[in-house]
């Protein structure tokens, strides 16, 4: 069983899923998920969903880095912001919602080897509550500032801000992605989804 209280298990500090809670992903591994024929259906939907969440912070940091270089509109730019940011936010808190209450316990109760895995991802979604605060606060600034009426240097500030705040977040957010997929997926393809 692996020990969640790690420091080294932090979301900020981890680089993957320890050995240990690795040993379906092994058997399953990544190259293979799409032919096996457990895929379609709940897993093809969900990692739909973190194909999304990528896609969404990746637009939020080219768009920032499009109004930093000057060739996107402040009102075009506030506009994806609010958009974007909103979308991921909100769907982020309902996926997390949905895992940690529902599919999570259900998971856990398959390999008691991974169980342990499960307590790691439910501490990830407290983890990124704080950075999606962060995330959240930058992007309102960024907004903000980009009004017409602010002057450009501080508005070039704001967005500079977002913009590193936006990349640190993706880091963050790609590494329990990542990780909760080799647990999730994995487990679902050896088991079934029956219960989920």
């Amino acid at each position: 069983m692996t020990d969640t209280t790690d420091p080294n298990l932090a979301l900020e500090r981890r680089t993957g899923l320890p050995d240990a809670l690795r040993v379906l992903l092994e058997e399953y591994p990544r190259a293979g998920w799409e032919d096996d024929p457990g895929y379609q259906g709940l897993i093809a939907f969900w990692l739909d969903r973190h194909m999304m969440f990528r896609r969404l912070t990746e637009a939020m940091r080219e768009a920032s880095e499009a109004r930093l270089d000057g060739t996107s509109e402040p009102e075009r730019y506030a506009a994806a912001m609010s958009r974007y940011g909103s979308m991921l936010v909100s769907q982020l808190h309902g996926h997390h919602q949905i895992e940690d209450m529902h599919y999570f316990p259900v998971l856990s109760g398959k390999d008691a080897r991974i169980a342990s895995g499960f307590e790691l991802l439910d501490k990830d979604h407290h983890a990124l509550d704080g950075h999606i605060a962060r995330f959240t606060e930058t992007a309102n600034a960024a907004i903000r500032a980009s009004d017409g009426q602010t002057l450009p240097g501080l508005a070039k500030d704001a967005t500079g801000a977002f913009h590193e705040e936006i990349a640190r977040f993706e880091t963050f957010l790609d590494r329990h992605l990542l990780d909760e997929e080799e647990l999730v997926v994995p487990v679902i393809l050896k088991y079934g989804a029956s219960g989920l």
